[in-house]
């Protein structure tokens, strides 16, 4: 099957990395996501990556508990930076350079964004993990994920879930809830599908960025989509 997808952004959740945990980081579950990562990186395709940090600190979570939401939201960006450092560490061990770069200045621990450079790595053909969200507060990573796709001319956006794509209702409560294969955005935001935040599929939406939610838990979900594979996950386009 020929290649479709040349260069891709995935966003992971912070959740995603707990694996079974109730807090932190499960390094198996870090070592397979590296591992499928450096796999389609080494069958052609250049990936950026964007990932949550709701396994540690979530921004508006602190918020409710009454941190001020700009400090709050700074601490949830950290806590992205926590996640990236250690997804470039399990990178690295597979023999892949990796990049860190942040929306914050933390010369120490990876470089500042740009989307200049960032295109010039993947080039290089190393993985580039952006950290930090967008560097402000009040914007979800999924935001990011969507800003920072576009910035970098990604020709696919991915966005991995505990499911295997868009339902109508959620399919952990109703087991007769009907996959969607594919969606546009209008259809996605006037059925409230919570796919991702509005600010991130109205991004996706004027820039004609397409979207595909799937299960990364899924075996050779990736690389089906990544070769085109319509009937993996559900993919939302203009």
């Amino acid at each position: 099957m020929s290649q479709r997808y040349n260069r891709i952004l995935l966003k992971l959740s912070g959740e995603a990395l707990m694996g079974k945990q109730k807090f932190g980081i499960d390094s198996e579950v870090l070592a397979k996501t590296a591992s499928e990562v450096v796999n389609q990186l080494k069958s052609g395709t250049q990936i950026a990556l964007v990932i949550g940090g709701g396994n540690i600190f979530r921004g508006a979570g602190l918020a409710q508990g009454g941190i001020d939401r700009v400090s709050a939201d700074q601490m949830g960006m950290l806590a992205t930076v926590m996640n990236a450092l250690a997804m470039q560490d399990a990178i690295k061990k597979l023999g892949v350079n990796c990049r860190v770069m942040s929306g914050l200045k933390i010369d120490q621990l990876g470089e500042e964004y740009s989307a200049f450079k960032a295109r010039e790595y993947l080039e290089l053909g190393d993985v580039v993990i952006f950290a930090a969200g967008t560097g402000n507060p009040y914007f979800t990573t999924d935001t990011a994920a969507s800003l920072r796709a576009i910035e970098i001319q990604a020709d696919l956006l991915l966005k991995a879930t505990k499911v295997d794509g868009i339902y109508d209702s959620d399919p952990m409560k109703n087991p007769d809830a009907v996959r969607y294969e594919s969606l546009s955005f209008n259809e996605a935001v006037s059925k409230e599908l919570g796919v991702m935040d509005l600010t991130a599929m109205v991004l996706c939406r004027e820039n004609d960025m397409p979207l595909c939610v799937f299960d990364m838990f899924e075996a050779g979900a990736l690389e089906k989509i990544i070769n085109g594979d319509k009937t993996t996950g559900t993919l939302v386009s203009v």
